[in-house]
């Protein structure tokens, strides 16, 4: 199992990169809201590799998005890196 202080530390600070985006008002809100589940997923109850995989399922959706701004693409490639290294 991963060393569970390293993963809580990597969760709070996704979380705080999340909460930039979802607060961010360039962002889509279509992508904003799959941040938001994705937030809610992985702060919420159960085995974090399922809540890291549910977040990653969110997030990937709307990476691709058209209308989403370079640093926030940036941002969400970012998130889904950190969040995949926790699932090794």
């Amino acid at each position: 199992m991963k060393d569970e202080k390293r993963v809580v530390e990597l969760i709070t600070q996704i979380t705080k990169h999340m909460d930039a985006l979802i607060n961010d008002t360039s962002v889509p809100k279509n992508v904003r809201s799959a941040v938001s589940d994705a937030k809610n997923h992985l702060n919420g109850e159960g085995d974090y590799v399922v809540r890291v995989s549910s977040a990653i399922y969110s997030i990937d959706e709307v990476s691709g998005d058209i209308n989403l701004p370079p640093q926030a693409r940036t941002v969400i490639w970012n998130i889904l890196s950190m969040l995949e290294s926790i699932k090794e």
